[in-house]
């Protein structure tokens, strides 16, 4: 019966965050998106993973240091100058320009690579490995449903 009543929680917990994703990016305007994204994918992981309230304690923590370690590289990123995906013509740019832009980029996804491995092992140091399995199973249900969602909005 306890199972059952936490479960039951957890899923009204979930439905409220979900109901308030509107009025969420609405308040906050143009910066809303961000937020609106970030706030379903966590109600997403919640669900996906079926957390124990003690795994949630460990996982939890744990994953908002990796969404900031990886959030400070993607400022660094674009703090860095110029990348591939702004250019709009490579044909204008000198050789060693282009090799520059996409050694940047390699260095940008090796340094993406190191924090994910870093995490990874904390992760599967302090949770079940099945339960660090339904996270990356989870996160890649998450994109395909961001791209569903975000993708129609845009006209595509």
């Amino acid at each position: 019966m306890r199972l059952n009543k936490q479960h039951l929680m957890k899923n009204i917990w979930i439905a409220s965050l979900l109901m308030l994703f509107p009025f969420i990016s609405k308040a906050q305007g143009n910066g809303g998106r961000n937020q609106e994204i970030e706030s379903y994918r966590v109600a997403f992981l919640t669900q996906k993973m079926e957390l124990t309230a003690d795994e949630a304690k460990i996982f939890w923590p744990i994953y908002n240091d990796f969404q900031k370690e990886q959030s400070a590289l993607r400022k660094q990123r674009m703090q860095g100058g110029i990348s591939l995906r702004k250019i709009d013509e490579i044909d204008n740019l000198s050789d060693a320009q282009v090799q520059s832009l996409i050694n940047n980029e390699l260095n940008y996804k090796q340094q993406s690579l190191n924090v994910e491995k870093k995490y990874y092992a904390k992760l599967k140091s302090t949770l079940p490995i099945k339960v660090v399995g339904k996270y990356y199973r989870a996160q890649e249900s998450f994109k395909k449903e961001l791209l569903s969602r975000y993708g129609r909005s845009r006209g595509n």
